[in-house]
C-alpha cells in the first residue's frame, strides 16, 4: 500500500506542477477513463496513450477546445433544446393547459382511467397538446443520454450530471418543468468550470430553482396587510406577480445552507435560516408567462439582517446577493464542495486528508471550479490502486457505460430512457432537493441487480429497440475495455462459457465488475 501511494504521490505531483509524469500504465489510464468519462470503449486506453493524458485532461477541462460537431448533429433533430423559457409557455404549455381545461369542462370527453401522463398519475388521456407539452422534459432526458454516450467532451457531460444533481431541480412540479430547459442548458452547463459563486448566484436566481423551492412566494409577511385594494397597483408598478402574501417561506434558504453550501453541519442555526428566507423576500418571477427572475421591492423585508454572523443591510436585491457573498466564501462551504467532488471522483468514503487538500483549493483559488475539479482528479488517492472500482455504477452510468464500451448505434433513444426510469433514475425526475444518490447501497439491491443483467442479455442480443450494437470484433479488447484484465475467477469462467457475441456482451456487461468505476 505504502508503495502504490508513493508512487502516486509522484505521479500526482508530476501532473499538477506541470511537469511530465511517467508514462502510466494501462490500468491507470482505464481507472482515469472509467472515473472522467461515461465509460470505456474498445481501443480508449491505446489512444490516450497516444495522445498523452496529460493533454487529454488539459482538453477535457477545457471543453471549448474539444471539437463536437458529431454530438451537434445529434441533437439537431431535438427541436425544443434550443427554446427559451417564454417560448416554452406561451407555444407549448399553455395550448396543453388550455386543452386539458376544455377537456375537463367536456361531459362527452370521459377521461380515460387508465391513460394519463406525469402530470395526471393516469386520471386522463392526453389530447394532442399535452402529448406535444411531454415532448419538452422528453427531449431532455434523451439529450442527457446521447451526450453521455457520444460526447467528445466527456469530463463537462460528467460535472453536467454532477452539478445538475447538487442543484437538482425536480420536472414534476408544477411550472419548473417550463424552465429545466434553459436551467440545464443557460444556469448549469456553462459553469460547471468556472467560479462557484457564479454558479451559485445563477442557481439562486433561475425561475426553476424558485419554482421548485417555492422561493417565488417568499413575501415580506407585513406585505399582506399592505397589499390588500392595492394588489393590482403594486404588481404593475413591479413587474412581478402577487402571489397569495404568506409570509416568509425558509425552504431555499433551508437548501441553500443545508445542501448548496455549508452543509448540514456547516454551523448555522434556524434562526439564520429565517435571516436568510428575510434576505431573499421578493426575488421571484412570473410563473405562467415564461419570464425569468424579477425583484419586487415592495415584497422585500427591508432593514438589517443578521447571518452567520455578519450584519446585512444592503437593502433590497443587495441583502440576497450579500448573503450569496457570505456562503461561497465560508469554510464549511469549501468542505461540503469538496467532500462531494471526493465522493463522486474517488471513494463512498472520501479520504479526509484530500477533502483537506480540496477545500483548500477551493478557498485558495476563491471557488474556481476547473482547479478544484483538477485537485481532485490528479490527486495521489485519486490514482491510488484501491480507489480502482470503488464506486458503483448509477443507472445512468450503467446504461451509457454500456452503450459505448459495445459501439451502440442509437437511433431512437425514448426507449433508453424508460429503461433508466424502470431502473430507478428517469432524469429530471428526482423529487428530493438531495438529487439522487450516488452510494453503493442505493444502486445494488437484488432486483437492480436482476434489471442489469436483463439489459446486458437483451442488448447482447440487438433486442433494444432503437439500439444496435457493434459487433466484437476483438473478444480481447472488448473484455478489457469493460472489466479489465484481472476479473475474478467467477466472471473468468462465465465469459469462458459464453461462446456467442451475444452471450459474451451479456456475460461480461452482468459481471459485479461491470458494475463499478
Amino acid at each position: 500500500m505504502l508503495l502504490r501511494l508513493t508512487a502516486a504521490l509522484t505521479l500526482a505531483a508530476g501532473l499538477v506542477a506541470g511537469a511530465a509524469p511517467r508514462p502510466l500504465d494501462d490500468a491507470t489510464l482505464r481507472h482515469a477513463l472509467s472515473r472522467l468519462t461515461f465509460g470505456v470503449r474498445p481501443g480508449d486506453v491505446d489512444r490516450l496513450r497516444t495522445a498523452g493524458y496529460d493533454a487529454w485532461l488539459d482538453q477535457q477541462l477545457h471543453p471549448e477546445r474539444v471539437p463536437d460537431r458529431a454530438m451537434d448533429a445529434r441533437l439537431a433533430t431535438l427541436e425544443t433544446l434550443t427554446l427559451d423559457s417564454r417560448t416554452i409557455v406561451q407555444d407549448w404549455e399553455r395550448p396543453a393547459r388550455e386543452e386539458r381545461r376544455a377537456r375537463k369542462a367536456d361531459p362527452a370527453d370521459a377521461a380515460d382511467p387508465g391513460a394519463g401522463d406525469a402530470g395526471a398519475a393516469g386520471r386522463e388521456q392526453p389530447g394532442p397538446a399535452q402529448l406535444r407539452y411531454r415532448q419538452i422534459v422528453g427531449e431532455l432526458e434523451q439529450a442527457k443520454l446521447l451526450r453521455a454516450v457520444y460526447s467528445e467532451r466527456q469530463l463537462q457531460e460528467v460535472l453536467v450530471d454532477v452539478w445538475f444533481n447538487h442543484f437538482n431541480v425536480f420536472a414534476g412540479k408544477g411550472a419548473t418543468r417550463d424552465y429545466l430547459t434553459e436551467y440545464e442548458r443557460d444556469v448549469i452547463r456553462p459553469r460547471v468550470l468556472g467560479r462557484f459563486r457564479d454558479l451559485l448566484g445563477a442557481t439562486a436566481t433561475s425561475p426553476a430553482m424558485l419554482f421548485y423551492l417555492d422561493n417565488w412566494q417568499n413575501v415580506d409577511p407585513s406585505a399582506a396587510s399592505r397589499l390588500g385594494a392595492r394588489r393590482r397597483r403594486i404588481t404593475a408598478s413591479t413587474s412581478a406577480p402577487a402571489p397569495p402574501p404568506r409570509g416568509l417561506n425558509e425552504n431555499y434558504a433551508r437548501e441553500l445552507m443545508e445542501l448548496h453550501t455549508l452543509g448540514v453541519d456547516g454551523g448555522y442555526t434556524q434562526q439564520d435560516v429565517v435571516e436568510v428566507a428575510r434576505a431573499f423576500t421578493g426575488w421571484t418571477m412570473r410563473p405562467r408567462d415564461g419570464s425569468g427572475f424579477v425583484f419586487a421591492p415592495l415584497l422585500h423585508v427591508a432593514g438589517p439582517k443578521l447571518v452567520l454572523g455578519h450584519r446585512i443591510d444592503a437593502g433590497g436585491r443587495r441583502d440576497g446577493e450579500q448573503v450569496l457573498d457570505i456562503l461561497a466564501a465560508h469554510p464549511s462551504t469549501a468542505r461540503h464542495i469538496a467532500t462531494m467532488l471526493v465522493t463522486r471522483f474517488v471513494s463512498d468514503t472520501p479520504p479526509p486528508a484530500l477533502v483537506d487538500r480540496v477545500a483548500r483549493r477551493f478557498l485558495d483559488t476563491h471557488g474556481d471550479l476547473r482547479e478544484v475539479t483538477r485537485a481532485v482528479i490528479t490527486s495521489p488517492e485519486f490514482f491510488d490502486a484501491t480507489a480502482r472500482g470503488a464506486r458503483v455504477k448509477t443507472p445512468l452510468e450503467f446504461v451509457a457505460s454500456a452503450l459505448r464500451v459495445t459501439g451502440a448505434e442509437v437511433t431512437v433513444a425514448l426507449p433508453l430512457v424508460r429503461t433508466l426510469r424502470e431502473m430507478g433514475m428517469p432524469p429530471y425526475f428526482c423529487q428530493p432537493p438531495t438529487g439522487y444518490a450516488t452510494d453503493a447501497a442505493t444502486w445494488l439491491s437484488p432486483g437492480a441487480l436482476v434489471d442489469r443483467m436483463n439489459f446486458a442479455a437483451a442488448l447482447g442480443a440487438n433486442r433494444l429497440r432503437g439500439v444496435h450494437p457493434s459487433p466484437v470484433a476483438d473478444r480481447t479488447s472488448f473484455i478489457d475495455a469493460a472489466i479489465g484484465g484481472t476479473p475474478a475467477p467467477a466472471t473468468t469462467r462465465a465469459i469462458a462459457d459464453a461462446t456467442t457475441p451475444a452471450a459474451l456482451v451479456a456475460a461480461t456487461l452482468g459481471a459485479p465488475e461491470f458494475q463499478h468505476r
